[in-house]
């Protein structure tokens, strides 16, 4: 909540609406797969920080696996 939640609210984007957390817009931007999303919590892109330096490698497996399994419940 304190890092993701305010641009990610309930899976979506307020500031670039096709770059929701939905499993469809994931998908059609890369991010299908629990390690493509580790991958952007890790690096970042464009106004997503990343989180490599502030994240272990468990807490970035563990928020992979939970946007992945709320994108395929819809959120």
């Amino acid at each position: 909540e304190k890092h993701c939640a305010g641009c990610h609210i309930n899976g979506g984007n307020i500031i670039r609406r096709g770059k929701n957390l939905k499993k469809r817009a994931m998908i059609r931007n890369g991010y299908g797969e629990v390690e493509n999303i580790s991958q952007i919590i890790r690096q970042g892109k464009g106004a997503m920080s990343a989180f490599a330096d502030r994240l272990s490698e468990e807490e970035v497996s563990a928020i992979a696996g939970y946007v992945h399994q709320k994108a395929e419940a819809g959120w």
